[in-house]
């Protein structure tokens, strides 16, 4: 069953760049109505390692699609 509160996220056609997938992420959980904590939090630990674990983090917190 899949979150609610997660929203959808097409990265297809999206730059591979780092910084644009964080971007179209924070951008989704900001109009989803997230608190600023939670997208602060998503941030954070996107930053925390290598491209492997940011995508790992877009998946934590968005349907990736």
């Amino acid at each position: 069953m899949e979150d609610p509160t997660k929203p959808t996220v097409k990265l297809t056609g999206v730059s591979g760049n780092a910084f644009a997938v964080m971007g179209v992420v924070s951008r989704a959980l900001r109009k989803a109505g997230l608190p600023k904590e939670h997208i602060d939090k998503y941030m954070e630990e996107s930053m925390a390692g290598d491209y492997n674990n940011l995508m790992r983090v877009a998946h934590k917190y968005a349907h990736i699609s």
